[in-house]
């Protein structure tokens, strides 16, 4: 597997899976009905942030992650960023690989820390990664996090000191 840059090309491949991962309402606090150009502005963020795709030897788009500082100002010093994972590639270490990419990209940018602002508390897979990888829940919003089977869930603030 590689991590590269996405580019523009690469949002045919990334579509898909972001169309249905935000359609099943189960993960992210995205629209459930977010049409195609408006979820390529949601994640396709532009410089000084960063877009990139995993891949196979192949060529094939497993999953992407964005990057980004978390706030603007005062806050700016803090990234945050997304992850989704093609559904037929998960459990493949690809979420690992792509939320190790974002440690290291906000370490070389200067970032003083990483902040998660919405993990849902029912999405115990991504809480179970990001705790392997050294993230903390700070703070859980009870019933923060609207999902589609199980109603009203803790929605986590997670983060991890870089300094």
């Amino acid at each position: 597997m590689q991590i590269r840059e996405a580019t523009d090309a690469d949002w045919a491949s990334i579509w898909p899976f972001f169309h249905a991962i935000t359609a099943a309402g189960e993960t992210f606090t995205y629209p459930t009905d977010v049409d195609e150009p408006t979820g390529r502005a949601m994640w396709m963020v532009r410089a000084p942030g960063r877009v990139v795709v995993a891949v196979d030897e192949d060529g094939t788009v497993l999953g992407t992650a964005n990057m980004y500082a978390n706030k603007m100002g005062p806050g700016a010093h803090i990234a945050s960023g997304s992850f989704m994972v093609a559904p037929e590639h998960s459990g493949h270490g690809v979420g690992r690989a792509l939320c190790t990419y974002l440690l290291a990209w906000a370490r070389e940018h200067g970032f003083r820390g990483v902040q998660f602002n919405a993990v849902a508390a029912s999405n115990t897979r991504a809480v179970g990664l990001y705790e392997s990888l050294g993230f903390e829940v700070m703070t859980t919003i009870p019933e923060g996090f609207h999902h589609p089977t199980l109603g009203y869930v803790g929605l986590h603030i997670m983060y991890q000191r870089l300094v």
